[in-house]
């Protein structure tokens, strides 16, 4: 799945099956996969390249999952590195 991720200007930020819960509810996770990704429109590409919707399948019917996109803003503003919301 490299070369798809890649081919919309992503890299894996990390692929793990090192999950360790320090708080919160323990939703028994046993991979978390974060990407970046150069924009919004970037990571809509990845989700919806022909190329991927097999893998997105495998996925879903693997277990249960979440795919999420979130920015790189600060709500509150007062992380000078990155912009405010």
């Amino acid at each position: 799945m490299h070369p798809i991720v890649e081919k919309h200007g992503g890299k894996y930020l990390t692929l793990s099956r090192n999950v360790t819960v320090l708080e919160g509810e323990d939703r028994g996770n046993t991979l978390i996969a974060i990407l970046q990704f150069p924009d919004a429109a970037s990571v809509v590409a990845f989700a919806s390249d022909p190329d991927y919707a097999p893998y997105g399948k495998a996925r879903q019917a693997g277990g249960i999952n979440s795919f999420q996109m979130i920015d790189d803003t600060d709500i509150v503003g007062t992380i000078p590195y990155l912009a405010a919301a």
